[in-house]
This record gives structure tokens, C-alpha cells and sequence, in this order.
């Protein structure tokens, strides 16, 4: 089996490249083998290749840049993925797109299903529904869309590095601890990803580790954990805060947490908690 890993320069598609099995044949494309911004090349680029799937692990994400950047994160997000959806109908390849828990607005007050409305709050969850949107009315198309929250790896740019520099730099850092969700390990959801990959899923999917937490709890989960491990030894007070208390350009819900139970059934998934994920991630870091 040929896979194509678009966006393979991001913590995502670092994952999924480290983890692919040893029988896939692997092409793995960052920005500059695939820019996603020049849809006329995308459908010439797949067709190229001919992979038997395609998993696109490339978007855009700067949440609160795209209230302000709302052209270039619906091209992304949407238009680019309409075009992958076409070039892999044409082509016959699987796709396997990823998407977000910032599609609902938070206001459930329970574990969002896959077939719960849309209801995004900005205009990142708003492209990212319009691309799915562009894949569930695109004919002949065999393919899935993996819906995640909250990850984070040992590279890139997420909260837990984020954390990590902030422990070291301030004896106060402040989080906000009204917003629930699931911190994923990249690693995580990229097996999740595989498994969907060789399967014949279609539709939508939720994955997340197990578990809830506030991005307050995340972040004293990090600090306890980096302690025990050696990463940190400075004494930090980490203060939990309202969104009040920390406006961004952006609104996020409050409650994102995603129910994974289909997916797990489905894919034959192990349920393994967050803050297990977070020590195994912490320990890369160490070593």
C-alpha cells in the first residue's frame, strides 16, 4: 500500500512518518512538495503520485491569527481540501483529512458525537467545517475525516512546550480553567490515523486520548510530571483563571470534550488516559 502524508513537517505529520508500519510505502510531503495555498497544483501533484491513500495532516491553525486572516485560513482549510477531495475521487485513493473539536460551540455540557450540529464560534472552526463540508458532498469519494482536540508532541508549537517555557521563565504563570477538553499526543492520534488508513471507515470520526481536563489541569498534569522526570526543578505557582480573564481575538468553547467510543469499537482501539500519553511524551523530552 502507497500513502501519501500531506503536511508532513508539522508535529502531526512528524507522528505519523515515525510510526508508519514497515509495510506501507511511505511519501511523505512538507510545504514544499505540496503548498496547499496553490490549489492549481494540488490535483496534478496527487494524480502524480497515485498514492492508495492520502492522510492530510496540513492546515491551518493559528486560531486567533485567522479571525484576521479569514481568506488564507478558508483556502486552507476548505478550498484546498475540496480539491483533495476531487483529486483523490479522480485518482481512487482513500482520504483520510483531520479536522477539529472547534466545529461545536461548547454549549452541549456533554460528549459531542460525531453526528452532533456544527456550531463553530470563529473562523477557524467555520473553515475547518466548510472543508468537511466539501468532502461529505463530494461524489465518489472514499475517504473519512478525524475529528481531534487539544494536540501536542515533543516538537512544534503547543502548549505543552509552551508550558515547559514558561515554568522556566516565570515563578507565576496564570491558566485558564473554564475551558474543557482532551490533550491528545500527536503519537496517539496518528495511530489512530494508520487504523483508519487501511480500514473502510467512512463518515465521521472523533479520536482524543481518554479523559477530560481544563487547560489548568493540563498544565499542572505538565508541571508535575516534568518535575518527577527532572525537566524542571524550580518551584512555579500556576493560578487558575476564567477566559475572562484572558481575552483573545478569538472565542473557544468551553466544553470540547469529544465522545471517541464509535471510533475506539470501530478501529479496534485501546482507551488510554491523557495524562499517560503526557508522561510518555515528557520522557521523549528527557532522553
Amino acid at each position: 500500500m502507497k500513502v501519501l502524508i500531506v503536511g508532513a513537517a508539522g508535529q502531526l505529520g512528524r507522528a505519523l512518518v515515525q510510526s508508519a508500519p514497515a509495510s506501507i510505502e511511505l511519501i511523505a510531503w512538507d510545504r514544499a512538495q505540496l503548498d496547499l495555498s496553490q490549489l492549481e497544483t494540488i490535483s496534478a501533484r496527487v494524480h502524480a503520485a497515485r498514492p492508495d491513500v492520502l492522510s492530510n495532516a496540513a492546515a491551518y491553525t493559528a486560531v486567533d491569527q485567522a479571525e484576521s486572516d479569514s481568506q488564507r485560513a478558508y483556502l486552507i482549510n476548505a478550498e484546498a481540501v475540496g480539491v483533495l477531495g476531487e483529486a483523490c475521487a479522480a485518482a481512487g485513493t482513500r482520504l483520510v483529512h483531520v479536522s477539529t473539536d472547534f466545529v461545536f460551540d461548547g454549549a452541549a455540557g456533554r460528549p459531542y458525537q460525531p453526528n452532533d450540529v456544527t456550531a463553530p464560534l470563529g473562523v477557524y472552526g467555520a473553515s475547518k467545517v466548510a472543508g468537511e463540508k466539501r468532502l461529505a458532498t463530494q461524489t465518489g469519494l472514499n475517504g473519512c475525516v478525524v475529528r481531534t482536540a487539544w494536540v501536542y508532541s515533543s516538537v512544534g508549537k503547543n502548549f505543552l512546550l509552551t508550558m515547559l517555557r514558561l515554568f522556566k521563565e516565570r515563578p507565576v504563570v496564570r491558566v485558564v480553567a473554564d475551558q474543557i477538553g482532551t490533550p491528545t499526543s500527536a503519537k496517539s492520534l496518528a495511530s489512530c490515523l494508520w487504523s483508519a488508513a487501511v480500514s473502510e471507515v467512512r463518515g465521521i470520526l472523533h479520536f482524543t486520548d481518554a479523559g477530560a481536563a481544563s487547560w489548568y489541569d493540563f498544565a499542572v498534569a505538565i508541571y508535575e510530571e516534568a518535575q518527577a522526570l527532572g525537566l524542571l526543578t524550580q518551584p512555579v505557582d500556576i493560578q487558575p483563571i476564567r477566559t475572562s480573564d484572558y481575552p483573545t481575538p478569538a472565542r473557544r468553547p468551553s466544553y470540547s470534550v469529544l465522545d471517541v467510543s464509535a471510533t475506539r469499537a470501530t478501529l479496534g482501539l485501546q482507551a488510554i488516559h491523557w495524562r499517560a500519553q503526557l508522561r510518555e511524551v515528557l520522557r521523549e523530552l528527557r532522553s
